[in-house]
């Protein structure tokens, strides 16, 4: 993989966060509550070095290997892991290590691991529920009807923080026709949070990518997980 030039990342990064900026803005919201996850996933390290120099700090990985690798190779800079991807329960110990904010915990099954294994190296792991709003089989989360309870039960573990929740909706071509998922989410995280279930927060959605990220952002999205538009076409 060749590395994007640090001059195409600084542009890219610029108008990225002009957009964002301009969203937030038109719909009323402080552009500082929204927060850019630069999705690294298949990147090299040295791609992530150019994107942390040009002001991006959080990078959303999806695989646990390329995780460690790279988290190896950047131990010297000040920047933040996020796991976007489907985690495998038997990858916990790897994840708690690496990760500030896990944002696809789908499972209590999952759940009670990453618990387990956080409680061994004394963290606190936050985390994100991720929510099937669009129910597709081909898409990892829990259903709608059920993220209530398995928020609740998340909430008595000692060693799981929840944040807020995440979802992944269908793809379109037009951005509009995605509103409706993002504001379902956006209306779950509200009911969440009137239960007012002890040690669970429902301050963060993490919803949009490079091609709706706008539509996420009139909805309440706090996490935007874009990768195409800094980084360019994955190989």
């Amino acid at each position: 993989m060749t590395p994007v030039n640090n001059e195409g990342i600084k542009q890219r990064l610029q108008a990225i966060r002009t957009r964002i900026d301009a969203a937030a803005l038109s719909c009323g919201r402080n552009p500082d509550h929204i927060r850019l996850v630069a999705v690294s996933k298949t990147k090299p390290a040295q791609d992530i070095r150019e994107a942390f120099a040009a002001g991006a700090d959080i990078f959303g990985e999806n695989y646990i290997q390329e995780s460690i690798e790279k988290h190896e190779l950047l131990r010297d800079l000040n920047l933040s892991f996020h796991f976007i991807g489907h985690l495998q329960s038997n990858k916990a110990k790897f994840a708690v290590k690496i990760f500030d904010l896990i944002h696809s915990v789908d499972s209590l099954k999952l759940a009670r691991e990453l618990d387990r294994q956080a409680e061994k190296i004394n963290k606190i792991q936050n985390i994100l529920v991720q929510v099937n709003i669009s129910m597709e089989q081909s898409k990892s989360g829990v259903s709608e009807q059920e993220a209530s309870d398995l928020v609740r039960d998340i909430g008595c573990l000692e060693h799981l923080s929840v944040k807020g929740l995440m979802t992944l909706p269908p793809f379109y071509n037009e951005p509009e026709k995605v509103k409706p998922y993002f504001k379902a989410l956006r209306k779950l995280s509200d009911h969440i949070r009137g239960l007012d279930i002890p040690s669970v927060r429902m301050d963060e959605l993490s919803m949009g990518m490079t091609g709706d990220f706008e539509a996420a952002i009139h909805e309440g999205s706090t996490l935007v997980r874009i990768g195409t538009a800094l980084f360019g076409d994955r190989s």
